[in-house]
């Protein structure tokens, strides 16, 4: 499994690795558990559909971060990412914290991937 990122998500991690000091390493943990189950995995993750896209876009909902101690994988934090299962390769596309933003930005998602 390859993985890549977006430009916007890049950015989306550089303002959330100061508040959130571990992300690194916690994507280092969802990529490992990602090279092994990528697709939607209710209630931790599943599709966003009625885009049209012909990829398979997902959002995680349960990440687990050392750095808000005691949550778990209530944390707090989402993820969205498209899943190419004939090329075997996910781009992360957007991360976001619940209280920082209700919802995933599907005009991202649009321009991207359509």
């Amino acid at each position: 499994m390859t993985f890549d990122e977006l430009t916007e998500f890049k950015k989306d991690l550089k303002s959330l690795l100061k508040k959130y000091r571990t992300l690194n390493d916690d994507l280092d943990v969802v990529k490992q558990v990602l090279a092994i189950a990528p697709d939607a995995r209710p209630p931790f993750s599943f599709r966003i559909d009625n885009l049209g896209l012909e990829s398979c876009v997902i959002k995680v909902k349960k990440i687990a971060c050392k750095a808000l101690k005691g949550r778990g994988v209530n944390s707090g934090l989402r993820l969205i990412y498209a899943y190419f299962e004939s090329e075997a390769k996910i781009v992360f596309v957007e991360l976001y914290h619940k209280n920082d933003k209700e919802n995933e930005d599907k005009q991202r998602i649009l321009n991207n991937f359509k």
